[in-house]
């Protein structure tokens, strides 16, 4: 239901987003051919990419020539990858499929790194080949830790790290059937992505122990304002000038506001003093 005022979800995000919700809520269902053609229909429910019409819920067929991904200027273009012919893809995809249900002892981390590496070698979808190894990553990770309740997320942290996956998984891709520098690269990505998520849980248990402080104190919309700015990473200095103008207010009612805030113990005053004089935000 659209909402006045807000801008309506790209049906683009909505797809990764159904995809995703999918493999990690259901992670303990079989991958089959029909779920992964259902995931492909969801991220192009137009049957295009951008202008182009593509096969869309079905293996590609290569009826516009081979599978390449190339990057550079038309005429001048590096082609990075060549994948796998399209009459090989149905039995490369079984494969697949088949190994992803039962991996055998292979740690399940590693499982999740050679499940993307697997899938996006074979390339099977005319487009959204990235997006879909991602998702079976994190689908793998979620069976891993026997639950849907996701605190990271590797698809992001590939996104974040994109130039440095696209070298690794160039070099893996035309080198020969060693997949150590890949599996390194993977594990360290994860590593980064809950380091990542620490940092965030950080941030939202902090601000809520502060709120939590301030419970039963009211404070004036300005004060609110202004310190949900803070809390979520205020850039530079608090000064009294930059408060008026973000409250809107004169100088005179935004020095008060600071020093209320000072005798409560939510602002300090950082050293130095005179027309420079800013203020930080003191956390329990």
């Amino acid at each position: 239901m659209d909402v006045s005022g807000l801008v309506p979800v790209d049906r683009n995000v909505e797809g990764v987003v159904e995809m995703m919700l999918d493999a990690t809520g259901n992670y303990a269902n079989t991958l089959s051919e029909e779920r992964m053609f259902a995931w492909h229909a969801s991220l192009f429910p137009t049957g295009r990419s951008g202008m182009s019409k593509i096969q869309v819920g079905k293996w590609r067929n290569d009826s516009s020539g081979p599978m390449q991904v190339v990057s550079g200027p038309i005429g001048k273009e590096t082609v990075h990858y060549e994948a796998p012919p399209a009459d090989r893809v149905p039995d490369e995809m079984k494969k697949f499929l088949n190994w992803f249900r039962k991996p055998g002892d292979t740690d399940p981390l590693l499982t999740a790194g050679l499940a993307h590496l697997w899938f996006v070698t074979i390339h099977p979808f005319d487009d959204g080949n990235g997006r879909i190894a991602r998702t079976i990553a994190d689908m793998a990770l979620a069976r891993s830790e026997k639950t849907d309740q996701r605190f990271y997320s590797m698809s992001a942290q590939i996104r974040r790290d994109r130039k440095a996956y696209y070298d690794v998984l160039e070099e893996t891709q035309k080198g020969e059937l060693d997949v150590t520098l890949w599996l390194d690269w993977f594990l360290n990505c994860l590593l980064r992505a809950i380091e990542a998520s620490q940092e965030t849980l950080s941030a939202v248990l902090n601000k809520a122990h502060f709120w939590e402080r301030y419970a039963k104190d009211p404070l004036n919309e300005r004060q609110i304002k202004i310190l949900n700015r803070l809390l979520d990473g205020f850039e530079g200095k608090l000064t009294t000038s930059k408060w008026a103008k973000i409250a809107k207010c004169s100088q005179d009612t935004a020095y008060r506001d600071i020093l209320d805030l000072v005798e409560r113990g939510a602002l300090q005053k950082d050293p130095g003093g005179g027309r420079s004089t800013s203020y930080s935000l003191v956390i329990a």
